[in-house]
């Protein structure tokens, strides 16, 4: 199955989408439950029971709990292997590529460490701009600096909740890709509304 010829613009996600997030979501895990009763695994079958549910597993878990969100540690954020490859693959297709994510201050620098900075001709991250997914406005606003409309582009995110819903809203085209806990969501949950699903970033080259 393939994207229509019209596409232009792929956009990303990055957490769980180009990096692997999880051992940053479990330093946060032993951090919030440290001196607390509530064992690594306890919390861990939570999340995924609630990230089967649809939830966004994390946060699900934490407010279940009654945790307090302890500051998140990028350091731990490693590139998935394909990354850059696919990435590249993109760029030499001729597409252009930008970034609609809720990050943290210095989401370009991050990109530059992992050696993925040059792939991309617009960066649109939460802490900079003021507006985070699944506000419309986010992508709106990546829309206008990317000067494409929403139907010559496509999103890429692993959150059904502030990836595929608000894009696919706007008309853009949807690919949700599988990873974290997105693995455990039953992809009816997606209510039809990802174009694409995929189990790695590799896959979007069988679809572009």
């Amino acid at each position: 199955m393939h994207m229509n010829e019209q596409i232009k613009w792929i956009f990303f996600d990055i957490g769980s989408t180009l990096v692997d997030e999880t051992e940053a979501y479990d330093h946060r895990v032993r951090e919030m439950i440290a001196g607390t009763n509530i064992s690594f695994n306890e919390f861990d079958d939570a999340r995924i029971t609630l990230a089967r549910q649809g939830l966004d597993g994390n946060s699900a878990a934490i407010q279940y709990f009654g945790l307090v969100k302890t500051p998140w540690h990028s350091e731990d954020e490693v590139p998935y292997s394909d990354a850059h490859s696919t990435l590249s693959a993109l760029c030499d297709k001729g597409y252009k590529l930008g970034i609609i994510a809720n990050q943290n201050f210095g989401t370009a620098e991050r990109l530059e460490k992992w050696g993925l900075r040059q792939c991309f001709d617009v960066i649109v991250a939460s802490a900079e701009i003021g507006y985070a997914k699944p506000d419309k406005k986010i992508f709106e606003m990546a829309l206008e600096l990317a000067g494409c409309t929403a139907e010559d582009s496509v999103m890429v995110g692993d959150r059904l909740d502030n990836d595929i819903r608000p894009a696919k809203a706007l008309g853009m085209k949807t690919v949700w890709i599988k990873n974290g806990l997105a693995v455990y969501q039953d992809s009816s949950i997606a209510d039809n509304t990802a174009d694409f699903i995929i189990h790695n970033l590799s896959d979007l080259l069988s679809i572009v």
